[in-house]
């Protein structure tokens, strides 16, 4: 769930709201994705809209894209151990109808996180104070800072409601909300 971080006497905490995953897979043929939607169940396939097979996982709950290259995309998990678990379950259903995969190797391609600073952000004042940010609020209601380092983005809602993407390890959330905090504080953009 969340973690707590401290910073300009402010403890925040955030919570992973999903987890977004590759897994490249060693394959002996295309895998036919007809054949996998007639043997497995929470699956759809619909070539003329999407190239992938959508499959549906409840525990851990998640969703699958997976393509007849092998390579599955998998999103909606809260936990990035669940990647491991996810990728497994749907490698075994497919295997189970007779393909065979291999070496799977699970690569986490984004965490995203959101959290609340507990204080309002003026937006405009946020656009002249700090670099690398940008608030269009006719087209999005959020300000989007790019922070350089740590690499993520942040949509800063006037509200003081942040989501952090871009991570690829907790940890560098850990490090990014309160040098974000401390970055709006010396702003001086918040009430």
């Amino acid at each position: 769930m969340g973690s707590n971080h401290r910073g300009d006497k402010l403890e925040i905490s955030y919570k992973v709201v999903n987890v977004v995953a590759t897994v490249i897979t060693e394959i002996e043929c295309a895998l036919d994705l007809n054949q996998i939607i007639q043997g497995t169940s929470n699956v759809e396939y619909n070539p003329d809209r999407f190239p992938g097979l959508i499959m549906r996982l409840e525990n851990p709950h998640a969703t699958l894209l997976i393509f007849s290259s092998g390579k599955m995309v998998i999103t909606g998990l809260k936990k990035t151990t669940d990647a491991n678990l996810a990728a497994q379950q749907a490698i075994e259903k497919i295997q189970n109808i007779g393909f065979k995969i291999k070496n799977p190797k699970i690569i986490i391609q984004n965490i995203v996180a959101t959290s609340s600073l507990n204080m309002n952000v003026d937006l405009n004042m946020l656009t002249i104070m700090m670099d690398n940010v940008m608030y269009e609020p006719e087209v999005f209601p959020a300000a989007i800072y790019k922070m350089q380092e740590p690499k993520v983005v942040f949509l800063i809602f006037s509200s003081g409601k942040i989501v952090c993407l871009g991570a690829k390890v907790k940890e560098t959330i850990d490090e990014a909300i309160p040098i974000l905090i401390k970055q709006l504080s010396e702003s001086e953009v918040t009430d």
